[in-house]
């Protein structure tokens, strides 16, 4: 007598999946999903007996992956992609950056800035991003539009900007854009003081205060230039880290976005404290930040996951491209050729960074109970071939255009590289309306 095959709504069928955790490669088998979480992962041919599903998708040449989690970017920001290049990052802030939000920053540039991020992210199999920007109401919608998932910054700043007067109602008005959405499961938020030179202690302080009575992370620049080292020093006879440390901030809670210049004494103290790195190698290399320790980082233990940055100076919300430049640079630095692996750097890109955001337990790796947030990438043309290691592939091979398929919460995001809810037409339509104005702004 034969048992009744049970009921799911999904299972996909894929030749390689890389679970993460635990950390194993399993070839010709399948997840099940129902009510948007992962229900079992088994071999195929159990999978078609055991179960009787709504959908089945069939992956003969690509791996199964979790959903990359980009744990630092501006994602309006696309609308800035290509702007101003070639500068170091204060010059690009001061001169470029900060003057045009003074006067294009808006809830619609917002909107249709992460309306264009979240397609590309998706695109390229991210999943989840960690964002810091203004008007966070409005990128909730665009997230939520595209059913990606998202935590938002509550940005904070002490100078006015057209979204808020001063650091006070930064948090005020973020505080309330959490209230609205805090029923969304896809929809998180940060606490997201800019950066130590930016923010004030007595705000630091504040940010703090809310962090421990919210249960929110922290999330804020630090250590991106060494101009911003002699700088706190002149200000506070402190580096960051050290003020920040002194202020309580540094924790589990805690965030830390480049870390470029971090000495082994604060790297102790962020390992010590239980910190999270967002390594954004790309975006340091652009503005010419320098090489983050990321290897000493690991060696001590600290939780490092990937971020890309804003498109304006990256310019791309590619983690593929950033997982394979991570290896390398770690590679190059350290003169170690076993230094970051591929199946280290694709934990850095999903599962690191959802421990970081207080989501390990959700997303992060194919594990049963946990949401489905999955990416297939294919590894079937000739530029993949021959494959002996897929996961090797996906760092140094493949790139995002190998991504096939995206789920988020077990629905579908992006069906055969096409997104599901793109409405492209009126999202190119808005892109071509801020680059009008944009290009306007730059006419002498």
């Amino acid at each position: 007598m034969t048992s009744k095959p049970e009921d799911i709504d999904l299972l996909i069928e894929a030749r390689w999946i890389a679970a993460v955790d635990p950390d194993v490669v399993l070839k010709n088998h399948a997840v099940a999903v129902r009510d948007g979480r992962i229900l079992d992962v088994l071999p195929s041919n159990q999978a078609r007996t055991r179960y009787q599903t709504k959908e089945r998708v069939t992956l003969d040449e690509h791996i199964l992956i979790p959903g990359l989690v980009n744990l630092h970017t501006h994602a309006a920001m696309t609308l800035m992609r290509g702007l101003a290049d070639d500068l170091p990052l204060m010059e690009w802030l001061q001169k470029h950056i900060w003057p045009a939000e003074a006067e294009h920053l808006s809830a619609q540039f917002v909107h249709d800035g992460t309306w264009l991020a979240c397609a590309e992210m998706l695109r390229g199999g991210i999943t989840c991003f960690n964002d810091m920007y203004f008007y966070p109401e409005a990128a909730a919608a665009a997230a939520s539009q595209l059913g990606m998932r998202a935590m938002l910054g509550i940005t904070t700043l002490e100078f006015p900007t057209p979204y808020a007067s001063d650091a006070d109602d930064y948090i005020n008005k973020g505080l309330a854009v959490r209230e609205t959405w805090r029923d969304n499961p896809l929809i998180g938020f940060c606490l997201a003081p800019h950066a130590p030179y930016t923010v004030s202690d007595a705000t630091f302080e504040r940010v703090l205060t809310l962090s421990e009575q919210l249960n929110l992370p922290i999330h804020c620049h630090i250590h991106e230039t060494r101009h911003e080292l002699e700088e706190s020093q002149q200000q506070h006879r402190q580096t960051p880290i050290e003020r920040l440390h002194r202020l309580g901030l540094l924790g589990p809670g805690f965030i830390g976005v480049h870390g470029v210049h971090l000495t082994k004494s604060e790297l102790e103290l962020i390992a010590a404290t239980g910190g999270h790195i967002a390594h954004c190698p790309t975006s340091n290399l652009k503005l010419a930040s320098g090489f983050a320790p990321v290897v000493r980082m690991r060696q001590l233990g600290i939780n490092v996951g990937l971020g890309t940055d804003g498109a304006a100076s990256n310019n791309r919300l590619d983690l593929f491209g950033e997982m394979r430049l991570a290896s390398l640079l770690a590679k190059g630095t350290s003169g170690d050729a076993s230094a970051l692996p591929a199946r280290e750097v694709l934990r850095m890109a999903t599962l690191n960074g959802a421990i970081a955001l207080g989501l390990g337990h959700q997303i992060g790796s194919i594990t049963p109970g946990k949401a489905a947030d999955l990416c297939a990438v294919s590894l079937g043309t000739l530029e993949t071939k021959p494959c002996f290691d897929p996961v090797s592939h996906l760092v140094h091979v493949a790139g995002r255009e190998s991504v096939s398929h995206v789920w988020v919460a077990g629905k579908c995001c992006v069906d055969h590289k096409c997104l599901a809810n793109s409405k492209q037409n009126d999202l190119d339509s808005a892109i071509a309306l801020w680059q009008n104005r944009l290009e306007f702004r730059l006419e002498p």
